[in-house]
């Protein structure tokens, strides 16, 4: 219990020190270290936010970062951005997973690929998601409010709150029925009718 409380409170002290670099971090929450950053000063936190080490953080050229109250982000995720990213308030991002608003382009052949322009679209988190682990969540995603996306997923698109996503490509494979208050497993051609 007493380490319990010496790790929160040297996380604490950690969030303290890295609101002096971001647009804004809101306090109580607790950083771990080691943390990879470029960009902070387009980062804003919300309070109660919770991350875990290795955390990867950056912003290029106009990209912005938002992360809201109440996250809660595992070790190992690397978040970048060239136009805007948005996590919304209470959601879950478990380790070794990827949010990004930057495709690279690769048209140009005579062009080395580092060195080939961005795309950015915005991508956007709803509220009271939950990413699983070794998730990819590309460029252009919106992901609608309680979205659970099944682990080692490759999203790229638009998604409607209360459903469960999976795969790779992912796609809607349940949603939940006020109705009936259950979760209802769905077919494909249930949902493109939607």
């Amino acid at each position: 219990m007493a380490k319990v409380m010496l790790y929160k409170i040297k996380w604490a002290l950690s969030a303290f020190f890295l609101s002096f670099f971001c647009a804004s971090l809101k306090l109580p929450g607790y950083f771990a270290f080691p943390l990879f950053s470029k960009g902070l000063k387009r980062v804003s936190i919300g309070k109660y936010v919770r991350i875990y080490p290795h955390l990867r953080i950056e912003t290029h050229g106009e990209g912005n970062i938002t992360i809201e109250d109440c996250v809660s982000i595992a070790q190992n995720v690397h978040i970048t951005s060239g136009s805007n990213v948005l996590i919304s308030k209470d959601s879950v991002i478990l380790a070794n997973s990827f949010i990004t608003s930057i495709d690279h382009d690769y048209k140009d052949i005579n062009l080395q690929m580092s060195k080939q322009p961005y795309l950015c679209k915005d991508t956007i988190i709803g509220r009271n998601c939950f990413i699983g682990m070794g998730v990819s969540i590309l460029a252009g995603t919106t992901l609608g409010e309680h979205t659970i996306v099944g682990a080692n997923s490759v999203v790229r698109g638009v998604f409607p709150s209360y459903c469960v996503i999976a795969g790779a490509p992912a796609r809607v494979i349940k949603k939940y029925c006020h109705e009936t208050k259950e979760w209802l497993s769905v077919n494909k051609s249930m949902v493109d009718s939607d």
